[in-house]
């Protein structure tokens, strides 16, 4: 889809809002299943999922989570030389080991977050790469060592109330709280060349049916949704559903620092996690242990919820607001103008 074709004019309604919460709830329900328990037509449901797609409100994708197979997760942060952020940001968004790419502080820093599928490949990034583009001036990188939100861990919770506790039980929520994991697996899972194929598909389309990944994997119908179930129970792909957040009127969003007394983190990080206005939430090593991501419809609404709300939260100790100037790629899909576009080249590649 090219950014022509995004209309400025399209404003979800509230059906849209409720289908979309369905599917954050249950990604890969079908569309009859939705309407019934929404209260709507199938083909109402299936016009507007379609409508929403097409208008880089939404994407339901299947994300690879490279800590099932081992790996760390890091978060980078690149001081940069003036007039050349843009280049870099997009050559990282074009990369399919980065799955989300910020520019902030006046445009001279960009924020990533990788998530390579082995050692080599991350080390070649964050050790190799990076260091040698001469126009990084700096580099700082975060392990993340606990993830308290963010992709199918936990719900955003923005969205919370735009179905009733009925309508979410009929989807399958059970409103019990995100069970917190390992952000490595002790355990790593290795994946066959069929599981490769299988995570591919569902990097195109998140709602594929059983069908089309059994035909992508050469494989059953009945085999690939063993495998899927087996997949998703080990989280090595959990099955995203990527918002624009601008679609539905949050236009300010902010990187927040924070260092909080060690004692406080766990607690701290899950406050935050039902917070409406964050959209992610990490425990990170460095000099600040915490690193979350905010959506607010405004700086004023950003400056009462940083300010009156985590200001007031006890272990708080420093905090740093950075908004975001330019958000470029997120969990894989690039974005234009504030709606998702489609994904990078090289996470179009084929599977190994």
């Amino acid at each position: 889809m090219t950014d022509a074709s995004v209309s400025d004019s399209f404003v979800p309604q509230p059906d849209d809002v409720r289908i979309i919460r369905a599917l954050q709830i249950a990604p890969r329900a079908s569309f009859t299943a939705m309407a019934s328990a929404l209260g709507l037509t199938e083909s109402a449901v299936n016009r507007r999922y379609r409508r929403l797609c097409a208008e880089g409100v939404i994407r339901v994708a299947g994300v690879v989570n490279p800590g099932a197979l081992g790996q760390s997760r890091w978060l980078v942060r690149l001081r940069c030389r003036p007039g050349s952020v843009t280049a870099i940001a997009d050559a990282l968004a074009q990369r399919d080991d980065v799955n989300w790419v910020a520019v902030s502080a006046a445009g001279c820093e960009i924020t990533c977050a990788t998530q390579s599928r082995t050692r080599e490949q991350r080390e070649d990034l964050l050790g190799q790469r990076l260091p040698r583009t001469a126009a990084v001036l700096d580099i700082n990188a975060f392990a993340m060592l606990r993830q308290f939100m963010g992709g199918r861990g936990h719900y955003w919770a923005a969205l919370r109330g735009a179905l009733s506790a009925e309508e979410e039980t009929l989807l399958g929520s059970d409103g019990s709280p995100f069970t917190e994991a390992p952000v490595v697996a002790r355990d790593p899972v290795h994946l066959t060349a069929d599981d490769e194929k299988i995570l591919y598909a569902l990097a195109a389309d998140g709602r594929a049916g059983l069908t089309d990944l059994a035909a992508a994997a050469d494989s059953t119908p009945g085999r690939v949704s063993r495998r899927l179930h087996a997949l998703l129970l080990s989280r090595v792909v959990q099955i995203d559903v990527e918002i624009a957040a601008a679609a539905l009127g949050y236009h300010t969003r902010a990187n927040l620092w924070l260092r909080v007394h060690p004692s406080a983190v766990k607690t701290f990080g899950r406050a935050l996690a039902q917070e409406p206005e964050i959209a992610f939430v990490a425990a990170v090593s460095g000099p600040y242990n915490l690193h979350a991501v905010a959506h607010c419809r405004d700086l004023d609404e950003l400056f009462e919820f940083t300010s009156d709300r985590i200001g007031s939260m006890p272990g708080l100790q420093t905090m740093e607001v950075s908004p975001v100037l330019r958000h470029i790629k997120q969990a894989g899909t690039l974005l234009s103008d504030g709606r998702l576009t489609e994904r990078s080249r090289r996470s179009r590649s084929q599977p190994p």
